[in-house]
């Protein structure tokens, strides 16, 4: 990068920076009824997970000498990221919902809503985890962008939910992600600018805080069919999955709310892998077929159902989103026998960085754990044989707040020269 593509001494740079959660569905989004607008077939609902290790970081900044709009991902800049149609309208969007920008020292106008219009942005975002791997990357990044956006131009919301709105015309999903807890991407329709497609926060975090979450890495890998693509595909040869949006969804949203509300975890984990298989099992009724899952991801679901025999009742759940990666639902009581169970069939250093656990003493007991001698003799008729490498990584994390505002040491561009500083380790 040349010092060209610095800006003229003595500039003034905006900067605003946030971190944003990644969500992971338990009702699942698939399918598009308007791809230009970027709406569902039907309604979603997901757990916002912590952001201690799985989070999007942004920097969003606008400047009077930028000549261009830019964006870098992971430290490495998007070409033609100006003319991306979901970049304009998550930028355009917010942008029209600016307001004066004031100093929060003296109260004076920094800058006049008028004055936005003249500015280009620049944008440096990074993930903490997997891009592109089924782990909703996407979400985070885009509710990173749009929360940073807000707050770089004072967006003020003209209607409840306008920002989520916004961000779902980037990534679907990411409106989900503008809030913590439980929360429901409503499908709409009602309106013809389906400006009622938006998010809901059913329960803050702050309602269940029993709830865990264990994440299983099968593959960092890039997804071999894209979301949008496999959507398009699906909506278009699946009988199963039009069934599904008109007759299964509805019921199971106001079935897994009231759970969810009433903590009742037996109802809420059938309701979750119910709507994990059929996801999948939609994706297999495509044509041709999406193969998301692999044999890894089968013998965790395997083990599940075997645990969940042994103990006599759902003590976890698993869901899969649009790849192999497996997230396991729990409740704190049974987090570390959980933990236990899937560390002895897919085995690596639980003290080398293979369990990342936010900080909490999760490792050590899991470590320590005992796991019962008949849960292992259950488990094991499954056919799994415990079997290093099938796993490259585990999250134990659990249910957390939405986009959250940084220091401004943490900002990724810098506020001399209007440069991305982040750079991929």
């Amino acid at each position: 990068m040349s010092n060209e593509d610095q800006v003229p001494p003595g500039s003034i740079i905006h900067i605003e920076t946030v971190s944003a959660p990644t969500n992971i569905a338990c009702v699942k989004y698939w399918g598009k009824a308007s791809i230009p607008l970027n709406t569902p077939i039907n309604s979603s609902v997901s757990v916002t997970l912590d952001q201690t290790d799985l989070r999007a970081v942004t920097t969003a900044s606008a400047c009077t000498a930028y000549t261009t709009d830019r964006l870098w991902l992971n430290g490495a800049e998007e070409e033609n990221a100006s003319t991306s149609k979901r970049f304009r309208a998550c930028v355009d969007g917010v942008k029209r919902l600016a307001s004066d920008r004031i100093d929060p020292t003296t109260g004076d106008v920094v800058v006049k809503k008028e004055d936005w219009d003249t500015m280009h942005v620049r944008i440096s975002s990074y993930n903490t985890f997997p891009t592109a791997a089924g782990l909703a990357s996407s979400a985070a990044g885009y509710a990173a962008l749009v929360f940073a956006l807000a707050k770089l131009f004072c967006a003020k919301e003209t209607y409840p939910g306008e920002l989520s709105v916004i961000a779902r015309q980037g990534s679907g999903s990411a409106c989900r992600s503008l809030y913590g807890g439980f929360v429901a991407w409503r499908m709409g329709g009602l309106k013809e600018d389906w400006t009622d497609s938006l998010a809901e926060q059913v329960a803050p975090e702050t309602h269940w805080p029993e709830i865990r979450a264990l994440i299983l890495v099968v593959s960092d890998a890039k997804k071999d069919t894209s979301s949008t693509s496999g959507m398009s595909t699906s909506v278009a040869t699946s009988l199963l999955l039009a069934h599904r949006a008109k007759e299964v969804v509805p019921k199971r949203m106001e079935e897994i709310e009231k759970a969810w509300l009433a903590k009742d975890f037996s109802s809420f984990a059938k309701i979750t892998m119910a709507d994990s298989n059929q996801f999948h099992a939609t994706c297999l009724d495509t044509y041709p077929p999406i193969f998301y899952m692999n044999d890894v991801s089968k013998s965790v679901i395997r083990i599940v159902h075997a645990y969940n025999a042994w103990a006599g009742e759902e003590r976890a759940a698993y869901t899969f989103d649009a790849g192999p990666n497996a997230v396991l639902y729990t409740l704190d009581n049974y987090a570390v026998e959980v933990g236990a169970l899937m560390l002895h069939f897919y085995p690596g250093d639980a003290g080398s960085g293979y369990v990342s656990a936010g900080g909490t003493d999760f490792v050590e007991k899991v470590k320590e754990f005992t796991l019962d001698a008949s849960l292992l003799e259950a488990a094991s008729r499954t056919g799994r044989e415990p079997n290093a490498g099938d796993v490259k990584m585990m999250y134990y994390t659990k249910s957390g707040t939405g986009p959250q505002v940084l220091a401004k040491e943490e900002a990724i561009i810098d506020a001399v020269t209007g440069l991305n500083t982040y750079q991929k380790a």
